[in-house]
Parts: C-alpha cells; structure tokens; sequence
C-alpha cells in the first residue's frame, strides 16, 4: 500500500521513538530530516506535500536511510552535513562531528582577535603605535586601528590543531576576514573535507596543512610564508580528550567516529599534554593558547599550562555550565629598545 509523505514520517517517527529511546520531538524531527533527504526538499515543502502519495523508488530510499538510523549512526553523516556557528559543512566519517559545545571555544577565540585582525607583533613594526617608556627607555605597543595602508601580513594569524571538518578554523575566519588561518590535521580524509567546506562558503583567508599537531608547520612550502613569522597570535584546538578506556567510546554517536578524534591515553590528556608542551615556541609574544577539554579536565589543563610558564590561565563554562575551555597567554612582550 501507497504511503503518504506524512503517513512515513509518522511510521518512521514510531520507530526511531521505540528503537532509540528518542524523545518524539525529536525523533518526528529526524523522520523528517531524513525524508527531506531522500526527496531533497526543504522543511516548507515537505509540510505543504505532506498529502503527495510517496513514490516506491522514494520510499526504498527513505527506508535505506532510517535503518542506518535506526542502528545508531548519527544523523550526521546519514545526511552528510552539520550546522556549526552558523555555517552548513559538510561531515563524513573522517571527521569528528562538530558539536555546540565547541561553539564556546569559537566565541572565545574571537573575543581575543579585534575586528580589524590587527597582530600585536604587526603593531610594532609601524611608528604610529609606538610608545616609549620614560622609566625603562623601552618601546611598548598598544593595539590601535590600523593604518590604513597596511597590508594583509600585517594582520593575525591563527593556528587550529586537529581541524576536522575547518569547524573551527573556518568559523573564525569568515567571523574575521582580515585574519589568516592554518588549519592542520593528521588525517588527509579530514584535511578534504576542511577544504572542500572552505570551497564550498567561499572563505578564503585559510590554508590547509597536513600535519599531526606542530610537526610539519615549519615546512617551507606552506601558504603562510606570506607572514613575516612562523608563530601565531592564537592557537586554538579542540583534541582528543577522552580516556581511552572510557565506557562511552562504545555508546551513541561515538561508535562510529573516528577514535583518533577521541581518545587519547590512560587520563584522555595525552594530546593536551603535547600541544601544551610545544605551544610556547609556536606563541607569539601575547598570544594565547585556547584549548577545549572534558568537563572534568579544568583544572588539570590548568595546571598543565601554568607549569609551562603560561599566564592568565582562565577556564570558561560552555552554555550548559560545564568548564568546557581553558586559555593562557605567552607571557612574552613584544618590545625592542628604542633607537
């Protein structure tokens, strides 16, 4: 028998309610998400063809989809796609599935970087933001407007560790387009998929290196020669965190993405440790380090960081009140004696 547009999503709503102990809200939304996919239709006409009988072919392809569901895989790579701080990017197995929480890490990184992408470290080499120091006969520098016949390398540079699908990294460049991003990863796959979503929302202040954390950022065939420097004004990643024994590396979603994304050793701060270790020759004087971790973790990054001799340790709670991130800056100056 013929079903009705609405008649499968009701049928499958059932299903996804039963099988995965949805709430059927939710789950009503991901019937339709899915049958949305088969038809490639948007919500609007979905809810105004809800009467149109569904073709067998159709229906063939919309089952095909609930029962990858229907085993758990996440919505995510079903349809291939997820919103993240605003942007549509696409999502394959290769890559962690970018989640609301990392958002926290996005909005601290830009409340760090001022609309005009203007780098300290730049600042200094331009006259109009000298200032001299009568006590110490030392240049300081304060972070002023630019000039407006600066050029581009002028402008901040920021480094994200473990880019996965860009999430993060094109999150901050097309929200600061006077920036340059280095996006690096370990994983070629994911290294595609990052390109592929810069492509696809036309940002083009990014490049893309492969690498596993700092590695290969020295490499002299990377984009960022452009830059008077090999050091970045922000360092922002989102690495594995979790114990790599952890019961929940075998539930939901996390079965099937990619456990390199996840855990990372006995206490899930194998990785942590790494990027904090080496982030110093890779700062800026005044950069800042930007790191999100488990819930639990804060205090022990923060000791991390302050061990290394980074400053202003701070953790920030994401918007379900959890410690979510935690910053420290390179406590360097940028000065030089004046002539």
């Amino acid at each position: 028998m013929t079903k009705t547009v609405r008649q499968t999503w009701v049928a499958a709503q059932a299903e996804l309610t039963s099988n995965l102990d949805l709430d059927p809200s939710e789950a009503r939304l991901e019937a339709q998400l899915l049958l949305q996919s088969t038809l490639k239709v948007n919500r609007a006409w979905l809810l105004a063809h809800e009467s149109n009988a569904l073709q067998a072919n159709n229906h063939a392809d919309f089952q095909a989809l609930l029962m990858r569901r229907l085993t758990g895989e996440p919505m995510a790579y079903i349809l291939g796609h997820r919103e993240f701080y605003g942007l549509d990017l696409l999502v394959t197995s290769d890559t962690l599935i970018p989640r609301p929480d990392t958002e926290t890490l996005v909005e601290v990184a830009l409340s760090k970087i001022p609309q005009s992408g203007t780098s300290p470290s730049a600042a200094s080499q331009n006259p109009s933001f000298r200032r001299k120091s009568e006590s110490s006969g030392v240049e300081q520098y304060s972070q002023t407007t630019l000039d407006s016949d600066f050029r581009r390398n002028d402008g901040m540079s920021v480094l994200d560790l473990g880019t996965g699908t860009g999430a993060i990294a094109l999150a901050i460049a097309k929200n600061r387009p006077e920036v340059f991003v280095t996006a690096a990863d370990v994983s070629l796959g994911a290294l595609e998929v990052a390109k592929k979503n810069a492509a696809n929302l036309g940002i083009m202040n990014i490049e893309f290196v492969l690498s596993h954390w700092f590695e290969n950022l020295n490499n002299d065939n990377n984009v960022r020669a452009i830059f008077a420097s090999e050091k970045f004004d922000v360092i922002v990643s989102n690495p594995p965190y979790i114990e790599k024994n952890d019961i929940h590396l075998t539930q939901g979603d996390l079965r099937f993405e990619p456990i390199s994304a996840l855990a990372s050793g006995e206490d899930g701060l194998d990785d942590i440790r790494q990027i904090i270790n080496n982030c110093l020759i890779h700062l800026k004087p005044q950069g800042w380090l930007m790191l999100e971790h488990g819930y639990n973790q804060a205090t022990l990054v923060a000791d991390l960081m302050a061990e290394t001799g980074l400053t202003c340790v701070t953790t920030i709670k994401d918007l379900g009140g959890n410690d979510r991130v935690t910053i420290a800056k390179n406590p360097l100056i940028v000065s030089t004696h004046w002539d």
